[in-house]
């Protein structure tokens, strides 16, 4: 690896396998232009000599890409033990954000908009797939199910890679997953459609915590967590906008299998753009590569020597916080001064997922019952959903000049107040417009600040040899908790408002008690100032 120009540990066994795995997806092009007499109709179609040879070309490539990523196994070592015999040092809070750091951000969000534009185009595929493999709408809904459970598997398998290969080589390997899960788009069987989607969730799922890390490590402590935040609320709404824009013009043209092939140029973008994704200078130092992390930082201090500061000679590394249960795994992270910390955001993601993947989803069929007729229902989640758009400015700001910590209980306890308010009106049969109109609103804001916020604050609060996985475990538990609304939407547990209410309020309250008894401020602090705030008894700066 140069220390002027972060590239691959093996260059050509990285392109090749990019080149490997680009021919194995086109392999299936011929495929798909075959069926355009019928408007891309190939459910049922035997797959070819060709197909068949790409599919195999597929795995080969992505293993020799990612065997180009790959460290060195004695830097993995040292990286994942988190010694401290070397100098951790990063750029001053004083230096203003630059061309580098704006080049960055751009990517990221670029990055993430990909990412999050995967799963969102599940729900403009379900249609036209139901309809040409003749399956039932619960089959379908099987296909969401699966998507869901591999972004909940990737969001920690990435996370640990993060931590032993780079949050840059984790960030590309995404890249390429979703590269080579376009196949889905000439599949000509709904099993493999499966498959594909379980592969594309899991690599949906491992890059989000991967950009909010490499983030974290990079921007100065006095930007970083307005951007952190900001980030997450850009990419996510860029996302949508691009999985809605696709669907409505090329849909129509090119049936619902072009938004899955959408997954090849889409995911070189990101390869593309590699050249401005470098790796996290903290990973670098914690690996032991100090002359490539002090070339990264004068990127992004501008190239003023006094820019770059070195850690207090006393504290020389992130201390180990507790000497019965030194942080070197993942379960590490619920022992040890991490511990109420790390549960209470993991309650808190599950309970989210539970309130966005089933007690909204369920929202319009309970409206019904206080009153709101099916076009009020639609109407009134629109409306609400304008008035909850500019939330996110306000959680932005809240994050950034006041307290990041408490910013997250405030919206924490929001949503459980929303929650309790939609449970008084369905034991008290209250019939209120604006009340209705109130708690639905309030609740669409504050699970969006809740998310906004809860994957940002897990990147900033765990050691950098455990960071990726930290935040990597924290994203699956919003996710897991979208499996568990899945599954106890269909035993009809949400179709009771009151029980389905009380179920989330009070997870969510007691997320929001751990997290204000035990919560560290991370506002304004650097990364390894807040390693040692945790080693204080009380956690509290």
């Amino acid at each position: 690896m140069r220390p002027d120009v972060i590239s691959f540990h093996r260059p050509l066994a990285f392109w090749l396998g990019c080149a490997l795995l680009v021919a194995g997806v086109l392999a299936h092009v011929p495929m798909f232009l075959m069926g355009a007499p019928m408007h891309y109709h190939l459910a049922g179609m035997p797959m070819d000599a060709t197909m068949l040879t790409g599919m195999a070309m597929i795995p080969l490539g992505l293993a020799l890409a990612a065997w180009g990523l790959m460290p060195r196994i004695e830097q993995m070592r040292q990286t994942l033990q988190g010694t401290q015999d070397h100098v951790f040092f990063h750029v001053a809070d004083g230096v203003p954000l630059n061309r580098e750091h704006w080049n960055l951000v751009l990517v990221l969000v670029v990055a993430l908009a990909v990412d999050v534009m995967k799963p969102a185009t599940l729900g403009f595929v379900m249609p036209g797939m139901t309809a040409e493999y003749a399956i039932s709408k619960q089959s379908g809904a099987f296909l969401a199910l699966v998507a869901l459970t591999g972004t909940t598997v990737g969001s920690v398998i990435w996370g640990r890679l993060g931590d032993m290969f780079g949050r840059r080589a984790a960030i590309l390997l995404s890249a390429l997953m979703f590269m080579g899960t376009a196949i889905c788009g000439a599949m000509p069987s709904f099993g493999w459609n499966l498959v594909m989607c379980f592969l594309m969730g899991a690599s949906a799922g491992g890059l989000l915590p991967m950009a909010f890390t490499l983030m974290a490590e990079t921007i100065p402590a006095a930007h970083r967590g307005w951007l952190l935040v900001a980030l997450g609320g850009i990419g996510t709404s860029a996302g949508y906008l691009l999985a809605a824009g696709s669907a409505a013009l090329l849909e129509p043209l090119f049936s619902w299998r072009v938004l899955w092939l959408l997954g090849l140029p889409t995911g070189a973008i990101i390869i593309v753009l590699n050249r401005w994704i470098p790796e996290s200078p903290r990973f670098l130092s914690n690996a032991g590569l100090e002359d490539a992390a002090r070339a990264v930082l004068m990127k992004f201090s501008g190239r003023e020597g006094g820019a770059i500061e070195r850690d207090d000679p006393q504290h020389p590394g992130p201390p180990i916080l507790d000497e019965q249960h030194p942080l070197t795994g993942m379960r590490q992270l619920l022992q040890g001064r991490h511990a109420p910390l790390s549960w209470g955001l993991i309650i808190c993601g599950v309970a989210w997922g539970l309130a966005n993947f089933g007690f909204l989803l369920w929202l319009p069929v309970n409206l019904a019952k206080l009153g709101v007729d099916a076009a009020g229902a639609s109407a009134l989640l629109a409306r609400s959903a304008i008035i909850a758009l500019p939330g996110i400015g306000g959680v932005v700001w809240l994050y950034h000049r006041w307290s990041s910590v408490r910013s997250l209980v405030l919206f924490i306890a929001l949503t459980t107040a929303a929650l309790l308010a939609f449970f008084l009106m369905a034991q008290l049969q209250l019939r209120s417009a604006a009340l209705t109109t109130a708690a639905t609103a309030a609740l669409l804001i504050s699970v969006s600040g809740v998310i906004a916020m809860l994957i940002p604050y897990a990147a900033e609060i765990y050691p950098v040899h455990l960071r990726g996985t930290g935040a990597g475990v924290i994203a699956a538990s919003s996710k897991f908790g979208g499996i568990l609304g899945a599954g106890l939407g269909v035993l009809g547990c949400f179709e009771h408002l009151a029980l389905a209410a009380a179920l989330i309020a009070l997870p969510m309250a007691l997320a929001g008690v751990l997290l204000l008894c035990t919560g560290i401020e991370t506002r304004g602090l650097r990364l390894e100032e807040i390693q040692i705030a945790l080693a204080r008894p009380t956690g509290r700066s």
